[in-house]
């Protein structure tokens, strides 16, 4: 009885480790688009594909890397707000232009979504200058600079996300 028992129980366990790799492949795959698409938030879903691993049989990652990996997350996640601005600043924008930069980010996430995440740092970036009173032409380069600094962050997680599909095939391959 023993015996037939534990071999049940080994069976149903190896079922959820399945079903947790299929999920923490399913997580993958959202955490790279989310890393192109501005509503689905790439880095952390593809974070909880690392915790689905853990609690399998394939891999058990130390709490040193699921903290260090998700403290990455979070300043994943930041850099995707801070990028922008930084990219208008160092462009020659101005506290005007800093201060667009926000309010576009911020409103191209609630009223033009999904290309206002786009567009709203650069839209942002270029209207706040022309308020500030700066040229166009000054006006348009902290606006590219804000689209640089977009593109700055959509890469930074594409990199982590990247990173992380390797730590999760490492961890079954092993």
């Amino acid at each position: 009885m023993f015996v037939s028992l534990s071999i049940y129980i080994f069976q149903k366990l190896k079922c959820m480790d399945i079903l947790l790799v299929i999920l923490g492949v399913i997580c993958l795959l959202v955490g790279l688009a989310g890393c192109f698409l501005p509503v689905l938030p790439g880095p952390p879903v593809a974070y909880l594909a690392l915790w689905l691993l853990h609690f399998t049989g394939y891999a058990e990652f130390t709490v040193t890397e699921l903290v260090v990996w998700g403290l990455l997350v979070v300043l994943a996640q930041a850099m995707d707000y801070v990028t922008p601005m930084l990219g208008t600043k160092y462009s020659g924008g101005s506290k005007w232009g800093n201060w667009g930069c926000a309010v576009g980010t911020v409103a191209g996430i609630f009223v033009f979504p999904p290309w206002g995440i786009l567009l709203g740092p650069f839209v942002g970036a270029f209207v706040g200058e022309l308020l500030g009173g700066k040229a166009s032409g000054d006006a348009l380069k902290a606006g590219f600079g804000a689209f640089a600094g977009f593109l700055l962050s959509v890469v930074l997680k594409v990199a982590l996300c990247g990173y992380f599909i390797y730590s999760f095939v490492r961890g079954i391959i092993n």
